[in-house]
């Protein structure tokens, strides 16, 4: 019987390599991911042979800003499965340039809907979607279910109110087999520098070797966060589009471990080995205009559904990171962000 074939946004992300990680060791599928001319490929580099020789793995060179491309990607792949992870996902970043933020996040995944759409494919899609669009929460309105009203408090959370309703327009107006998620906070190995909890691991990395005084520069501690593993995430998403699938719905999916960032740079900042030498430094331009700050979920709707729950502790998550760069910091000379 042939194989089942996937087409990934993103796939050089850090949710779209690990999820590719996943799918190579769990499946038979063969696996096209998108790839801009310009993409890092880091995160995929320990793959890159599958990629050349053609084992399963299959760069797509496109953009999703791009229609033609993305016309060509979807006919090459013809997918059993998309998964759209790609998008401008850094919310800080999102109030520098807020235009770019919108025409990706929300043009883009117009554009690869209407190509699936245009070439009469038939898919299971994942849209990705972010628990940044319920932005600034009351309390009473803890933890966040599916039904919770959006308040995007950032261009990107506004972006991904777009993504997550031309999601629900395509199953609705032309009965594509879309799901929706709302992820929470997801990290681990692979997170981008730009994030806090990276950023944080990356400045202990690079203080612990010496090449950067003993000040971690930092933003907002007090917003709330539930965190997740990356490697959870991925199965979470695997198991979305192959677990007896519903079209049309969608799901809030998170961590079972809430703290506040401050917390979390405590506990990055406890298993440092320069941990008695750390201070900390609020810089301004790490502080965005209005914050998200809190985000805890309620996943029991996706539970119920797949089964699905965390395996990988907060601790274990927080280690692998900070052991992350310490590689990455040892190999190259990092700057600072």
């Amino acid at each position: 019987m042939k194989s089942k074939s996937v087409l990934i946004t993103g796939i050089t992300g850090m949710v779209g390599s690990h999820l590719l990680d996943y799918l190579l060791e769990k499946t038979n599928w063969r696996i096209f991911g998108l790839c801009r001319w310009r993409s890092p490929l880091d995160n995929v580099e320990h793959l890159l042979n599958n990629e050349k020789y053609k084992k399963r793995l299959f760069f797509l060179s496109a953009d999703i800003n791009d229609y033609s491309s993305l016309i060509e990607s979807v006919k090459i792949s013809n997918p059993d499965f998309v998964y759209h992870l790609a998008a401008q996902s850094f919310p800080l970043e999102s109030f520098v340039q807020p235009n770019s933020t919108l025409i990706t996040n929300i043009i883009g995944t117009y554009n690869l809907l209407n190509a699936i759409k245009y070439l009469k494919k038939d898919p299971w899609i994942h849209v990705c979607s972010s628990s940044e669009i319920f932005g600034r929460v009351a309390k009473d309105k803890l933890p966040i279910d599916e039904n919770c009203n959006f308040h995007p408090a950032s261009p990107y959370a506004i972006s991904k109110v777009g993504t997550d309703l031309i999601g629900k327009f395509f199953f609705e107006a032309y009965k594509k087999k879309i799901i929706v998620t709302r992820m929470f906070t997801h990290t681990g190995p692979r997170r981008g520098d730009i994030f806090a909890e990276s950023s944080f691991a990356k400045q202990i990395a690079l203080i612990e070797i010496g090449k950067i005084k003993p000040i971690i520069k930092v933003g907002n501690l007090k917003s709330m966060r539930t965190y997740s593993d990356v490697r959870d995430a991925v199965e979470a998403y695997f198991l979305l589009l192959t677990k007896k699938p519903i079209a049309g719905e969608f799901y809030n999916i998170g961590g079972e471990y809430s703290c506040t960032v401050g917390d979390m740079l405590n506990y990055l900042i406890s298993i440092s080995n320069h941990k008695n030498k750390i201070k900390i430094q609020v810089e301004n331009r790490r502080l965005r205009p209005i914050d998200a700050d809190l985000q805890i979920p309620n996943s029991k709707k996706f539970k119920l559904k797949t089964g699905w729950k965390p395996k990988i502790d907060f601790e274990q998550t927080m280690l692998d990171l900070l052991n992350y760069w310490r590689v990455k910091v040892k190999r190259n000379n990092y700057l600072v962000r």
